[in-house]
């Protein structure tokens, strides 16, 4: 880096040194739109009704109220900052906003809109690609998450976060109640390893693929079962705040494929949800696969293309790979249900 940063630095004097200017733009631009957005989450039912239902996405999902002001908040403030074009989640097509522009942004606007009414952490994600040259065509957006030039989320929880890489660690800005900006409050986060956590939605375990069980039976037997140690669970049902508190303590995320109709590619989309926060989480030091594959390096297919996703401590991570590996062919329960893949 070109200077040590500082605790307190305001966001846009920490961009001006240690990113591209055009790519600063880009982050800038997301940051405004956040601060904004989070004023009004602040505001919660003072504001309306964010958690009323306004009809389906385009994958046939309720949207709430919040979802599309949020989409319409980012799309809005990413107009002037240099990029070509946007794909959301909350749309069905790219939305073009600069035929000069250098950068593509995929975004979800509100992850975790479900948690709207409870008042649980929800948050945004985002991924910046270059803009090949020519003319614009959706399919340009469809290049591996090994090729995003930055990538980030924003937390909306007992403080707002904006966390974020350019390719050179991953650091964090806070939103100061008091300046209303965005001050730097961490640098270089780095995924510990040895936490006792995991993160998964055990509701589904009976659709689980083999493997997944077994990994997560073997974690529940505790310090009687093959890992000799006793874990505990955690479930946002926001996996920006998940992925949040996995940065900052340690621990391992799955959300697997499984059995269930329309599950069998798992459901987080690669684009604009798995490929942001697997760079993120590698730029920490921890991994992210989709059982068998590095997910940076799987080429989307489609726009909003779903994945598993595995992420976490490199050290867990790895070790979920090889229940794949060695067992990702085999049945299910009742199977594993006394013997994990790993006991020996």
């Amino acid at each position: 880096m070109a200077a040590t940063p500082q605790i307190g630095t305001h966001l846009d004097a920490f961009l001006a040194i240690h990113a591209a200017r055009g790519l600063a733009s880009v982050l800038r631009a997301t940051a405004e739109s956040a601060r904004l957005l989070a004023h009004l989450i602040r505001r919660g039912g003072l504001a309306g009704s964010h958690h009323a239902p306004v009809g389906p996405a385009h994958d046939g999902v309720a949207q709430k109220a919040l979802d599309v002001i949020a989409d319409d908040m980012f799309i809005s403030g990413l107009k002037g900052a240099g990029v070509r074009a946007v794909v959301s989640e909350e749309r069905d097509d790219a939305v073009v906003l600069d035929a000069d522009g250098t950068f593509l942004v995929a975004i979800d606007p509100l992850d975790g809109s479900n948690n709207i009414e409870a008042n649980t952490s929800i948050g945004t994600l985002v991924c910046v690609l270059d803009a090949p040259a020519g003319e614009f065509k959706p399919a340009c957006f469809l290049q591996p998450g090994v090729s995003q030039r930055a990538a980030g989320f924003v937390l909306y929880g007992p403080h707002t976060d904006f966390v974020f890489t350019i390719g050179s660690g991953v650091h964090m800005a806070t939103l100061d109640p008091d300046s209303d900006a965005f001050r730097m409050s961490g640098f270089d986060l780095g995924v510990l390893s040895g936490t006792n956590e995991f993160a998964i939605n055990a509701s589904n375990s009976r659709y689980w693929p083999a493997p997944v069980r077994a990994y997560i039976e073997d974690c529940l037997e505790g310090d009687e079962g093959p890992r000799g140690r006793n874990f505990n669970m955690r479930w946002v049902g926001s996996v920006v705040a998940d992925v949040y508190r996995i940065l900052i303590r340690g621990g391992v995320y799955l959300y697997p494929e499984d059995s269930r109709e329309g599950y069998g590619q798992g459901r987080l989309r690669l684009l604009y949800e798995a490929n942001p926060i697997a760079l993120l989480i590698e730029q920490a030091g921890g991994a992210a696969i989709d059982g068998f594959h590095r997910v940076l390096d799987v080429k989307p297919t489609s726009l909003h293309v779903r994945t598993p996703l595995i992420f976490g401590s490199k050290d867990k991570v790895e070790r979920i790979a090889r229940y794949y590996s060695e067992g990702g062919a085999m049945p299910r329960a009742p199977l594993f249900g006394k013997r994990g893949l790993l006991r020996r």
